[in-house]
């Protein structure tokens, strides 16, 4: 519990987050979950009034490579590789995303890449605003490298 909470408040206290207003609101990479929310503030709106395009990609940014690499371990290698970032609405008031990888896609990836070597699993997250209506979606291409001995020794 108190590594949740001191990976919760790290997060919440790095700078591309805190200047933003991004608020990570439940992590749990064990489970291979992670919530997320942002308020529109002076701060970090865009020239027309609405959540600027960069910050709604940040909220984003690390959260399926971290749960990747708590849940597969040492002997895999986790980078992002890609992403993609399609605009569909105007971003007004409070905005949230939801990661989530399942046990079952863990084991998936897990096998593909002890197999192949590396897998490239394609994650999409969405953020919605508080009526549940589409703002944009993130594309991640995330590079799992399996390593037959463990890294560091």
């Amino acid at each position: 519990m108190l590594r949740k909470r001191l990976i919760l408040r790290f997060i919440n206290l790095w700078p591309p987050y805190l200047g933003p207003g991004i608020r990570v609101r439940r992590i749990d990479l064990a489970r291979g979950l992670v919530e997320v929310e942002m308020r529109l503030r002076w701060w970090n709106r865009n020239y027309v009034g609405t959540h600027y395009g960069g910050s709604l990609y940040s909220m984003c940014d690390p959260f399926y490579m971290l749960i990747l690499m708590e849940q597969l371990g040492a002997r895999f290698t986790v980078w992002d590789k890609s992403a993609a970032v399609r605009f569909r609405k105007p971003g007004r008031g409070t905005v949230r995303a939801r990661f989530e990888i399942t046990p079952e896609e863990i084991e998936q990836i897990r096998a593909t890449a002890m197999r192949e070597g590396k897998a490239e699993p394609v994650f999409v997250a969405r953020v919605v605003d508080t009526e549940g209506q589409l703002i944009a979606e993130v594309e991640k291409l995330v590079h799992v490298k399996y390593e037959k001995k463990k890294r560091g020794g």
